[in-house]
């Protein structure tokens, strides 16, 4: 007898959304660069569907230095202006300068101080907030999304509304819209009952 596996209906039959469904989406990220090239890549998907972003990911980590700020904010102009030129990525020149732009952000916070994870985290009181969503209830924002947008956007941050801030907050597990018959939805609520930072 087949036994049937419930999943979220948005990762559809698709090999490499349903990997991602299953082994990242929603499950809780503490480090401060992973929650940084998320925060990136969410904005990438601006106006596409994210099956285009996650089939790019690997270019966009080689591209941009695998996220780190560090590395980012010191990238020659020329190389830089070559990634309009790199099939791999979305070529959208908004897009590609917004990552620069954010890591120049990231690093303006821990100047101050303030770790990425730390803040971020700040907006959910430092932990997952667990939801028992049905097929249809899950919101596109919320108004959690829409502080964390305010506040990343005074600090300089691109392409950062509260649409993405809330798909952000999905994909990190800092909630859990995994619906409750997905066979998931159990085990990302016992890690975020135990998450800590």
């Amino acid at each position: 007898m087949t036994t049937i596996i419930h999943r979220c209906h948005w990762c559809g039959t698709d090999p490499d959304y349903v990997r991602y469904h299953d082994q990242v989406w929603g499950r809780p990220v503490r480090d401060s660069q992973e929650l940084f090239a998320k925060l990136c890549l969410e904005g990438q998907q601006a106006g596409l569907s994210w099956i285009t972003i996650l089939r790019k990911q690997q270019h966009y980590e080689n591209a941009f230095c695998q996220f780190n700020p560090y590395q980012l904010v010191t990238m020659p102009q020329a190389q830089r202006d070559a990634l309009i030129h790199n099939a791999g990525i979305v070529r959208n020149r908004l897009k590609i300068a917004a990552i620069f732009k954010n890591a120049g952000a990231y690093l303006a916070l821990a100047e101050q101080g303030i770790a990425f994870n730390a803040f971020l985290w700040e907006f959910s009181q430092g932990k997952p907030r667990i939801f028992a969503r049905q097929g249809g209830d899950i919101p596109a924002t919320d108004e959690v999304s829409d502080a964390m947008a305010k506040a990343l956007k005074k600090l300089g941050f691109s392409f950062v509304g509260s649409t993405i801030c809330y798909a952000l907050m999905q994909a990190v597990g800092m909630v859990n819209d995994h619906v409750v018959d997905c066979h998931c939805y159990a085990s990302i609520c016992e890690q975020m009952e135990t998450f800590s930072l």
